[in-house]
């Protein structure tokens, strides 16, 4: 790690620190004080419209977020198309948060550790989608050794751990799309069709309609894995998230209506596309345990919206599954334990900020 610290403003152990997680789809934010997680919560945040976005998204967060803190800043939104790059995105973030988070705002740069706004620019390559390096180096804290899995609404980071340090062979996104570190999907909108061409149904083969009539917030609310509160994005169609609306979709998929298949069929089609996901997170799995980095008895990390099938992918690949939230539990108020592990990053900043890493010689 480089020594890139030295303008991003100290912080003491006591203060009151705001950890963010500014995406293209949802803003997150922890509350930490005294070194202990207080309050952490998500909103939905439409970025692609524009920086208005986040001023509306921090709006309705609780009136904590928008008090005087320390804030320590991590972000995803960058790639959002309302920027002409992903450095265009860091500086007009990263300088949104100077201007409007009350007290004194730090950026996150992963391996070049925190930043002042003014810097980020500069840093975009460590700056940019840098989330999954927080998360990961916290959760090096806590276990030596360990396969993070952070599968969240869009994307899933699996981030090897060892010797207590995130050991990501790529770095950037276009780096850890090719080594399997990150893999393009999530649980509520990768849309149906990105995750098998052709599916089975009532003993045929079927190719998929090249269009997102249904997302992965679809098959999981049929089968009722994807809790309320995570399942905060708009449907594919713009309708409602009933059980029968949820069915309509799904079975667009597949070029039908509902009324041809049974409540049955379409939670076994459902259940296609989760296994499907699965095995795309499985490969991405085996390829970097391939590595013969990780020892045999390191645990699956999980956090983000999708844990449930994190747990499922740790139990295929046949090692013990950790969720984030109860790793932290002596740190976390009762208040904070809900959505602790769907918001990693924006806790794991938050704490990082209260501790930070020591700076390289």
């Amino acid at each position: 790690m480089t020594d890139s610290h030295s303008s991003a403003p100290s912080v003491s152990p006591r203060e009151r620190i705001i950890g963010w997680d500014f995406g293209g789809v949802h803003v997150k934010a922890a509350l930490v004080e005294g070194g202990r997680v207080q309050a952490v919560v998500q909103v939905p945040c439409p970025l692609w419209n524009g920086l208005p976005a986040l001023e509306n998204s921090v709006a309705a967060l609780p009136g904590w977020a928008r008090e005087p803190a320390h804030h320590a800043v991590t972000m995803t939104g960058e790639l959002t198309d309302c920027f002409s790059d992903r450095a265009d995105g860091v500086t007009q973030i990263a300088g949104w948060a100077a201007a409007h988070l009350p007290g004194t705002v730090a950026v996150y740069a992963g391996r070049a550790g925190f930043v002042a706004p003014e810097e980020a620019g500069a840093k975009a390559p460590d700056v940019a989608s840098a989330n999954w390096h927080a998360t990961a180096a916290l959760v090096g804290r806590l276990r030596p050794a360990a396969l993070l899995v952070d599968l969240g609404s869009t994307t899933g980071d699996l981030i090897p751990i060892r010797d207590g340090q995130p050991r990501a062979v790529g770095y950037s996104d276009a780096e850890r799309l090719e080594t399997g570190e990150l893999v393009y999907t999530g649980v509520v909108r990768t849309p149906l069709l990105a995750l098998s061409p052709a599916v089975p149904f009532r003993g045929r083969r079927t190719a998929l309609m090249a269009e997102c009539f249904a997302t992965t917030g679809d098959a999981y609310r049929l089968l009722r894995d994807l809790p309320e509160a995570e399942d905060q994005q708009d449907t594919a169609d713009l309708k409602g998230k009933s059980i029968p609306e949820t069915e309509i979709r799904l079975a667009r998929m597949i070029g039908r209506d509902r009324h041809e298949g049974s409540a049955a069929d379409w939670v076994r089609l459902a259940g296609v596309f989760a296994e499907a996901q699965l095995r795309l997170l499985h490969d991405a799995a085996a390829t970097i345990l391939s590595r013969g980095e990780l020892p045999e008895e390191a645990p699956v990390v999980i956090c983000g919206a999708g844990r449930f099938v994190a747990a499922r992918l740790a139990a295929r690949l046949g090692r013990p599954a950790e969720e984030l939230s109860d790793l932290l539990a002596p740190r976390l108020a009762p208040e904070a334990g809900a959505f602790a592990s769907t918001c990693g990053p924006a806790v794991a900043v938050a704490l990082l900020a209260a501790d930070p890493p020591a700076r390289a010689g």
